[in-house]
């Protein structure tokens, strides 16, 4: 049961809808690392997501769908990686 529902959650398209720098919805969500007013670590089905701000909140958290709704100053979002085994592989390519 536990591996259907981890499936399900890698169906959910990733959105990230910005709403003048100040609200962030996104969708695709299946995992929150770590969040505090300056940073949120979130793991989406594009890959793993970093976001930078001040003063950011969670209005809205559901793992179940993906959904998620975050307030706040925001200055920067990153995706870290989709898949670390191609990016080894690919470090590995350059450097033989």
């Amino acid at each position: 049961m536990v591996e259907s529902n981890k499936n399900l959650k890698q169906q959910y398209n990733h959105v990230i809808h910005i709403d003048s720098r100040q609200r962030i919805d996104i969708t695709g969500v299946s995992e929150v690392i770590t969040f505090n007013e300056d940073s949120v670590l979130l793991v989406t089905n594009m890959g793993t997501l970093n976001i930078k701000g001040k003063n950011m909140k969670v209005n809205k958290l559901n793992v179940d769908n993906g959904d998620m709704s975050i307030e706040g100053e925001f200055i920067s979002l990153t995706y870290i990686n989709k898949d670390v085994k191609n990016k080894e592989s690919i470090m590995k390519k350059l450097f033989k």
